[in-house]
């Protein structure tokens, strides 16, 4: 298990010897004591990516191509192991820790493929007197800050498509999961990624950290994955320098259910939507606007789905909901429920956390919520789905609408016309029509208005990570 710094191919210990510990969120024991990076192991994991870009910007997309490809074979290889891995430091049932390493698998084999085809054009300027040449070549240095909730896809859900594109990395992961990046660094390198391009640097300090990084003449870029109030504040930082930006924030998900849809279907598809990897993801389920007709009859479908899950540590492979992250999120879910309690909802299933050790609160099922209410307009990031009864199509539309969160949504319907108008009025850049997952390295990922900026996957993917330049040729 590596346990320091990762610059320039040499594992060190950070400059000023701080280290953090990492702690199982199912048990509260003691993981591993990693080592903490300072500013100025920031600064110099910026200056040894630059370094090494400049021979990785040159070398041939085939070739470069090649190493991805052998990414996605090594990571494969060593599925279990970072499975394992996920699940000692983030509490994430093996079972979903292991697709996890699957989908971030992926992303190398979809941007090895994506490498050779960055696009370029020439054509006659319209007054005759030259060429329009236009070409992407790769921005440089990257700085990424990722989140604890996918210790592994979220890094390489970045990584790939920059390294595709010719660019060196410095990564500050998530202060909570910072073993699996470290180990998937080390990967990275024994697949033949060139030492300097992947540098992982965790930290105590993540304003200082972050400072000091975007300051460095080399770095051009900030790549973020986690809140819209972090996502703010770097960008706050960044713009001192008007560095290119991608940002992944927050999301409010409603889960849209009328009243032709296929309820078993519906509630499958919401199994997926609000539990998958025990609830804690930007894209959950967050609202189930659910018809009046068939409200009582989603609710206690439903509550026997989300009464059959088994709560516990994610080793036991009859688990699928494991441990919250820390104790701060089971007092901010319970503090939801009791509001939405409080506001006159009624507690269908769950409703309370569950005691120790570890951090677990359990499946909650909410009857009878109303629009507006506290728990509808903050982002849950647990397994509490609260449900609201509608009769209006336009009214309910406004108020899934009515968030500055803009990421995912889902609609069910047995009316695909129907379905498809909701979905192109609703302001969220991805929609699952009748599906509960819609996340894939061949799609672009991404949201609207606070939900973010440009798109992770899919052809576009790999062009937030290139410059546009135009040449004006004359011959």
């Amino acid at each position: 298990m590596r346990t320091q710094l990762l610059i320039g191919g040499q594992w060190s210990d950070g400059a000023d010897g701080d280290t953090l510990d990492v702690l199982n969120p199912a048990t509260g024991e003691l993981v591993a004591s990693v080592a903490a990076g300072s500013s100025a192991d920031a600064s110099r994991a910026v200056g040894v990516a630059a370094d090494a870009q400049k021979a990785w910007a040159a070398t041939p997309p085939r070739q470069r191509a090649e190493v991805l490809r052998n990414c996605w074979s090594v990571l494969l290889d060593h599925q279990e192991e970072l499975a394992q891995l996920i699940t000692a430091e983030h509490g994430k049932p093996l079972v979903d820790a292991r697709g996890e390493i699957s989908y971030a698998a992926e992303f190398f084999r979809w941007n090895s493929e994506e490498a050779v085809r960055i696009e370029g054009s020439i054509r006659t300027a319209p007054g005759g007197a030259n060429r329009i040449i236009v070409h992407h070549p790769p921005i440089g240095v990257v700085v990424m800050i990722t989140p604890w909730n996918f210790p592994a896809a979220m890094i390489t859900r970045k990584v790939a498509p920059a390294l595709a594109a010719g660019n060196a990395v410095v990564i500050k992961p998530a202060p909570d999961t910072p073993l699996t990046a470290l180990r998937v660094g080390e990967l990275l390198e024994e697949a033949g990624v060139p030492a300097g391009l992947v540098n992982i640097v965790p930290t105590n300090d993540a304003a200082g950290w972050f400072e000091a990084a975007v300051a460095q003449p080399a770095t051009r870029m900030v790549s973020f994955t986690g809140s819209t109030q972090t996502g703010r504040a770097l960008l706050k930082v960044a713009s001192g320098r008007v560095l290119r930006t991608a940002m992944e924030l927050g999301g409010n998900a409603p889960f849209i259910v009328f009243d032709d849809a296929d309820l078993d279907a519906a509630v499958e598809g919401a199994m997926v939507a609000k539990m998958r990897h025990s609830a804690e993801t930007c894209t959950a389920a967050n609202r189930f606007f659910v018809h009046s007709r068939v409200a009582d009859e989603f609710t206690k479908k439903l509550s026997a789905a989300m009464g059959a899950v088994k709560v516990g540590a994610g080793t036991d492979p009859d688990v699928s909901c494991g441990p919250m992250i820390n104790e701060a999120a089971i007092e901010k879910i319970s503090s939801l429920v009791d509001s939405a309690v409080g506001a006159g909802a009624t507690v269908a299933l769950g409703g309370a956390k569950v005691d120790g050790p570890g951090h677990f609160f359990e499946p909650t099922v909410l009857g009878g919520v109303k629009a507006g209410d506290p728990i509808t307009s903050e982002e849950i990031f647990g397994p509490v789905a609260p449900v609201i009864p509608f009769i209006d199509t336009d009214e309910m539309i406004a108020h899934a609408n009515d968030t500055e969160m803009g990421l995912a949504a889902y609609v069910y319907t047995a009316d695909i016309g129907r379905g498809l108008s909701v979905s192109e009025r609703l302001e969220y850049g991805m929609v699952g029509l009748n599906r509960g997952a819609m996340s894939d390295p061949a799609a672009p990922f991404g949201g609207m208005k606070q939900s973010g900026i440009g798109r992770e996957g899919g052809s576009e993917g790999i062009y937030e990570f290139c410059e546009t330049q135009y040449i004006a040729a004359g011959w």
